[in-house]
């Protein structure tokens, strides 16, 4: 079994005659924290798209805990998996979206009880204790009755990620999850994403919060225009980087 959660060989995706997605490799391990750093338009919330088949990669080979995303082998043809089957991928694969994506009409609870109930089968009670475990641990056991208006932004942020992690995935991707928070609420966020990285949850995180990349992250990955430009541990990216792009980059960020 490779021990590897997400590998990406090659990776491509246009829109039209733009081509956002260059040739991407990258792996990321299990356990594993990746941070995608690089200027906006560079491909990173596109590949993270992509990693859970909400966006179809053009060429390429994408792969997460050792399955193709989104398609199958059949002979030497691939094939585009069923809606069923791409859903139960998907399940296993928890997002986080910079604009929360909670539903409006619907009570922390609920949102959070929601994709347990109708995609995992579990009974009512059992997704409201899940959910309410994963309230104390974002810090928001009191707000289960609330709609997503009542909150913070930095709740909402929160509340989506209990969300995710209710349906126990195996892999979370976070794209660019503190961008939409006003600046004093970036902190408990980060704090929530913190004790994720120290559970050994592996995650796949597009950021600009090089504080966060240079203290939680295993690996982190400099893109520009849809390449690779640098990566490593952060240490070498962030603290020594190689090209003058990066330099140029980390000089307008940290």
């Amino acid at each position: 079994m490779s021990a590897h959660m997400v590998e990406a060989k090659g990776v491509t995706k246009s829109y039209g005659a733009l081509q956002v997605l260059k040739g991407l490799d990258l792996a990321v391990e299990k356990g594993e924290v990746t941070c995608l750093i690089g200027p906006s338009g560079s491909g990173k919330s596109t590949f993270l798209r992509c990693i859970n088949h909400l966006e179809q990669h053009d060429s390429g080979v994408l792969r997460v805990d050792g399955e193709l995303v989104g398609y199958e082998l059949r002979g030497k043809k691939l094939y585009e998996r069923s809606p069923k089957q791409i859903c139960n991928q998907r399940a296993n694969i928890g997002m986080v979206f910079q604009r929360f994506n909670l539903f409006q009409h619907l009570t922390v609870m609920e949102n959070i009880t929601i994709g347990q109930e109708e995609v995992k089968g579990i009974s009512e009670d059992a997704a409201k204790q899940r959910a309410r475990e994963l309230l104390t641990r974002v810090g928001l056991e009191s707000k289960e009755k609330a709609y997503p208006v009542q909150l913070s932004g930095g709740q909402q942020q929160r509340v989506a990620i209990a969300r995710a992690l209710a349906m126990e995935p195996k892999l979370m991707l976070f794209d660019e999850p503190t961008s939409a928070l006003d600046p004093e609420l970036v902190g408990e966020v980060l704090d929530v994403m913190r004790d994720l990285a120290k559970s050994g949850m592996t995650m796949i995180v597009v950021t600009h919060e090089m504080g966060f990349a240079r203290e939680v992250a295993n690996s982190v990955y400099f893109l520009d225009q849809g390449v690779i430009e640098e990566s490593g541990e952060p240490n070498q990216v962030l603290a020594n980087p190689r090209t003058e792009r990066l330099q140029n980059f980390l000089s307008k960020v940290l």
